[in-house]
């Protein structure tokens, strides 16, 4: 699975509201800090976990499951297992008239979800992180040390 810089920075671009699958409310939680991030990037970021329904995080109520997300979500991001993928891109295609990107966090991958996503016109990336993504592609890695091969005047 090998995305191009400009396929993920496109995405990235076009993104305003993402829904985090299986966000948790411990800040200590990968689904929490990725959620965190994206919300502090401009981000309107809406938890879905039914554990966790009613409660607030960044501004946003957490939802019980996909059917229960505004229609301007336009990208799912997926913190579960690979099994799990087929069902909940299943929803998001039926219920998100708006859903231009399925993500698929590091980690999980599901090939037959992703090509019915993407037979019906929606981008698919999968075992990549958008925070990670983002970060690369904009030049923040760089304060951490990493060599993110984007050349950037941010110190």
């Amino acid at each position: 699975m090998s995305y191009s810089d400009a396929f993920l920075k496109e995405i990235l671009a076009r993104t305003r509201v993402i829904a985090v699958i299986g966000v948790s409310l411990n800040p200590v939680r990968p689904s929490y800090y990725v959620a965190r991030y994206l919300s502090l990037r401009g981000y309107r970021v809406i938890g879905v976990n039914p554990g966790h329904v009613g409660a607030q995080l960044f501004g946003e109520t957490v939802r019980g499951g996909i059917g229960d997300l505004p229609a301007e979500v336009d990208m799912v991001d997926i913190f579960r297992r690979s099994e799990a993928v087929p069902p909940i891109v299943d929803a998001a295609l039926a219920h998100l008239p708006n859903l231009r990107t399925i993500w698929m966090q590091i980690g999980v991958a599901h090939a037959e979800a992703a090509a019915k996503a993407e037979a019906r016109g929606v981008d698919v990336v999968m075992n990549r992180c958008p925070k990670i993504e983002y970060q690369r592609l904009h030049g923040e890695l760089r304060m951490g040390g990493f060599n993110t091969g984007v050349i950037s005047s941010k110190l």
